[in-house]
């Protein structure tokens, strides 16, 4: 049978699965499994009988890889253990990356397993960027902006150099913009800076997160309001963000549909909050050559681009309005100071890829 890549991203009810040729070159097919755990794995192994695939390696998708991880890994039992250790740097996703692993390591005995880290594409950013106000043993100690998305950003990076080498090795900010969002500032494919710190609430308003708070806010609820901790973790993840602030919905379309104040208003913070990161990762860059969009909204809103774009007008952005609507690969006019790009992300394509690297070494 024809050998195979298998990539994983487990979620909290549903893993989602990726089949890839062994050089990680070629898509097979790609869905989501409604089940998780060995219910998962065991839809997961008939997926690959049906594709009439031998499964060669196995790639996840893991959150947080902590400080010890820059790179992806070869998952053995001593790995699998720190993995659990970062659980509480990232609990809502984090133990769900854990438990796939176990389950695709029980289904698919004697394959190698890769876990590739969200944050890790992020490492290469300098201390201040890291590292938050507080007495610095707490930054020796692993309390840092880690960021995310790195996978996504790692594959627009390679992206780049492909369809627009003319700034690629420029300064870039890329707006992974979906249910989760944030922003990274590249420059020459490197991570300089980017919205989300320590953990995935922090930037850009998100589907039900709330995006960067005054911390105030959050002492106000515990200490004044009586908020217990659970309760509090449950607002900042769950119950903000645009389905808090619209009282409708956390998805954009509806929004967009949406024909009351509170929609109005959920949709105009959101595109506010996103030209505001922009400005500041270009004050990190020192300069802006593109601006490139990524993700669900980010793909496939152009009156969200738009309306983000228009915010930058003083920075000399702009779009057109046909290749705009169109989704074209590049949105604005010469007449643009800088790019703006439309980029359709691939995470599992970077982890196949990786998997894929392991076994040429």
């Amino acid at each position: 049978m024809t050998p195979a890549i298998l990539t994983l991203n487990a979620g909290s009810s549903t893993v989602k699965y990726a089949l890839f040729s062994g050089d990680g070159g070629t898509e097979f097919t790609r869905g989501t499994i409604e089940e998780t755990g060995a219910a998962a794995m065991a839809k997961a192994l008939e997926v690959t009988r049906s594709a009439g695939v031998t499964v060669v390696g196995v790639g996840h998708r893991v959150v947080h890889g902590g400080t010890r991880f820059s790179a992806p890994v070869v998952i053995d039992d001593e790995v699998l253990g720190l993995l659990e250790g970062f659980v509480p740097l990232a609990p809502l996703h984090q133990p769900h990356n854990v438990s796939g692993i176990k389950a695709a390591r029980a289904a698919f005995q004697g394959v190698p397993q890769l876990a590739c880290f969200d944050t890790a594409f992020h490492r290469t950013r300098d201390f201040l960027e890291e590292t938050f106000a507080l007495p610095r043993r707490y930054y020796d100690e692993g309390v840092r902006r880690f960021g995310f998305h790195g996978l996504s950003y790692q594959f627009i990076a390679t992206q780049l150099r492909e369809v627009a080498p003319d700034v690629a090795s420029g300064k870039v900010v890329v707006a992974h913009l979906g249910s989760g969002a944030s922003m990274c500032a590249m420059s020459n494919g490197r991570s300089v800076a980017t919205t989300m710190g320590f953990s995935t609430i922090d930037g850009i308003p998100m589907g039900t997160r709330t995006g960067t708070i005054d911390p105030g806010v959050l002492l106000y609820l515990l200490n004044q309001k009586g908020m217990t901790l659970g309760a509090l973790e449950a607002l900042l993840y769950k119950e903000s963000g645009l389905k808090g602030l619209s009282g409708v919905s956390n998805d954009m379309r509806t929004l967009l549909a949406t024909d009351t104040q509170e929609a109005r208003d959920a949709v105009e913070y959101f595109v506010r909050r996103c030209a505001r990161e922009v400005a500041s990762l270009a004050t990190a860059l020192g300069g802006l050559d593109a601006l490139v969009f990524t993700a669900g909204i980010g793909e496939r809103s152009a009156v969200i681009r738009a309306r983000i774009v228009g915010h930058l007008a003083w920075l000399g952005l702009s779009v057109d309005e046909a290749a705009n609507t169109s989704n074209a690969l590049l949105i604005s006019p010469p007449s643009s100071r800088a790019k703006v790009l439309v980029l359709p992300t691939n995470e599992e394509r970077c982890i196949a890829e990786a998997v894929a690297q392991l076994a040429q070494r």
